[in-house]
This record gives C-alpha cells, sequence and structure tokens, in this order.
C-alpha cells in the first residue's frame, strides 16, 4: 500500500522515498510526540530521554491519538509533515490514526518502531506476534523506513511465510504475546520476501495467516508496527 493512498494529493510516496532528511525528521517527531504523550514514559530524567529517543534504539507506545478535550498529541509531527507537504498535509494525529485505522475493527493500538540488528546476516527467527485476528478483519499494519532514497529492494519489511490455513493462538495464549517456533526450518521456496519500493511503503497482513521473522538481512532505518 501506498502513502498516497492514505493521504492523496501531496506528493507524500516521492517525499518519503526520495528525502532521507524528511523520513528521518518524521520518524524523529513521531518517536518524540509518542515518548512525551506516554504516562509509561513520564518522570523520567533527561539522560534517560536522550538515550531511549536515540535513533538506533526501538521505541514503543500507543498510536491512539483521540482524546476528549481534543488537544492534538502529536505536535511535532505536525510540524514535520506541514512544513514538508504544505498546508492541507494531515496533522500529526490524523497520520496516526489514518495509519492505525488500518488495523481493523478491534485493535490493541500498540506501536513499536523496530530498528533491530542491521546490514548483518542474522538466523529467522519465525513467530505471530499474537496469533489473533479479532472479527477475522485486525491486520498488523507495517511501516517501512528504507536506509537509503529511492529504495527498491528487500530488507525493510519482514518476512513471512503463508499458512495453508489459519493458525489461531489457543485460548490460554497470553494476548500481547508472541507465538514462538523455536528452531523451525523452513524451505527457502516458502519464504516470502517483500519488496519496498515508492507506491509500497506500506505492508499488511493478518497474524493468522502467516508465520514471520525479522529480516535475515535487514537493509532499513526502522520498521514501524501499527497493531
Amino acid at each position: 500500500m501506498s502513502l498516497d493512498e492514505l493521504f492523496p494529493n501531496l506528493g507524500f510516496s516521492h517525499k518519503f522515498n526520495s528525502d532521507g532528511e524528511f523520513r528521518n525528521s518524521l520518524r524523529n517527531s513521531m518517536r518524540e510526540d509518542i515518548f512525551d504523550s506516554s504516562p509509561s514514559y513520564g518522570g523520567m530524567s533527561d539522560k534517560a530521554r536522550k538515550m531511549l529517543l536515540l535513533p538506533d534504539s526501538s521505541l514503543q507506545g500507543s498510536w491512539r491519538c483521540k482524546t476528549e478535550g481534543g488537544e492534538l498529541r502529536m505536535k511535532k509531527l505536525t510540524e514535520v509533515l506541514k512544513s514538508n507537504l504544505g498546508e492541507t498535509a494531515p496533522a500529526g494525529d490524523e497520520f496516526m490514526e489514518k495509519i492505525g485505522s488500518l488495523c481493523g475493527s478491534k485493535p490493541s493500538t500498540h506501536w513499536i518502531d523496530i530498528v533491530g540488528i542491521v546490514e548483518r546476516r542474522i538466523p529467522h527467527s519465525w513467530h505471530q506476534d499474537t496469533g489473533r485476528s479479532y472479527n477475522g478483519n485486525t491486520f498488523t499494519v507495517l511501516l517501512g523506513f528504507p536506509k537509503e532514497d529511492n529504495y527498491d529492494g528487500v530488507g525493510v519489511f519482514s518476512h513471512a511465510v503463508k499458512l495453508k490455513y489459519e493458525r489461531v493462538a489457543a485460548d490460554d495464549h497470553p494476548p500481547n504475546e508472541p507465538v514462538v517456533y523455536p528452531n523451525l526450518s523452513i524451505d527457502e521456496k516458502y519464504i516470502v520476501r517483500p519488496t519496498f519500493a515508492r507506491g509500497r511503503e506500506i505492508l499488511l497482513f493478518r497474524d493468522v495467516d502467516v508465520i514471520h521473522s525479522s529480516p535475515d538481512v535487514a537493509f532499513r532505518t526502522s520498521v514501524m508496527r501499527f497493531m
């Protein structure tokens, strides 16, 4: 899926793919806004804040922005979007909610910016994030941040194996813990390595339809997961 499909008439996909400074500003502002508005990070020292916001560290929170008072949550993200895409660009809150809405009818609203190990081959580690798709239409959504401009290739999104039948986690499996398949060996011909490119910045899948893993060789700044 393309950013242009979600936010038309802005040249979003072109700007995102061709301008590394914009991508970094977009990512960093999202991370800062989520950090500064998440109660779990409240009360941390400036030193801890700087460490957790280092670009090579993963960060998590919630993508949900709607509040009763209607106060804008993603202020820094709003500035980045409007200064780069114009005044008709979405506010930061709208950006997050629009991507989050792709998660379907019963999302957890969990968000994580995943860095992981890059540019070095690692074994696949097959798993499902939850092993569930509530109401049959709940999706995992990935927004990729490539390592270089105008990138067209693999290593940004997770690798996956399409299952013949839905695989649902056991009823007693904790709802927010991954279903892990240790030491599982998959024949290479079954492994799907999704391509990132302009017009393919976003990837959706139901967690019951696949098992997946970080790329065996990642080539990305990060990938953001909305659930």
